[in-house]
């Protein structure tokens, strides 16, 4: 008995359709992604003894970064003026000037930018000042 061998096609998988899929996804979740930008600011504080204070409500914080930029309560200048910075003050504290205003400045910002910072608090009428600052790390304590 003669069989008759089967003839065997070529099978293969078009895969043009599922890369334009691929693609299309691609392009829509690069789309649709939110991306944030991290807007803080790295501080290094420098170090001094003493006992933290409590957190209040309402304060004014003025964020001085390494470079001298300033930031008043999270919101960034668009110049380092000393009329720039009380215009920002003037707008937070609504005129308030009872309300305590803290000054955290990076180690290694200029007196310069701090003092300036002090004032303009200072002209303004602000009285309640206070300096962020870092417990020590254990042996540098003493020395």
């Amino acid at each position: 008995m003669k069989f008759r061998r089967q003839r065997l096609d070529d099978v293969n998988i078009n895969l043009t359709p599922l890369i334009d899929v691929v693609f299309l996804l691609l392009i829509f979740f690069m789309v649709s992604t939110t991306f944030t930008r991290e807007t803080q600011l790295s501080v290094d504080l420098p170090e001094a003894q003493g006992q933290p204070r409590e957190v209040q409500n309402e304060e004014i914080e003025i964020l001085i970064d390494e470079s001298g930029r300033y930031r008043v309560n999270g919101q960034g200048l668009v110049d380092n003026r000393m009329r720039t910075l009380q215009a920002a003050i003037y707008k937070i504290s609504a005129g308030d000037t009872t309300l305590p205003m803290i000054i955290t400045a990076d180690a290694q910002a200029t007196h310069e930018n701090v003092v300036r910072a002090m004032d303009a608090a200072g002209q303004m009428g602000f009285v309640h000042l206070s300096i962020t600052t870092r417990q020590p790390t254990r042996g540098q304590a003493d020395g």
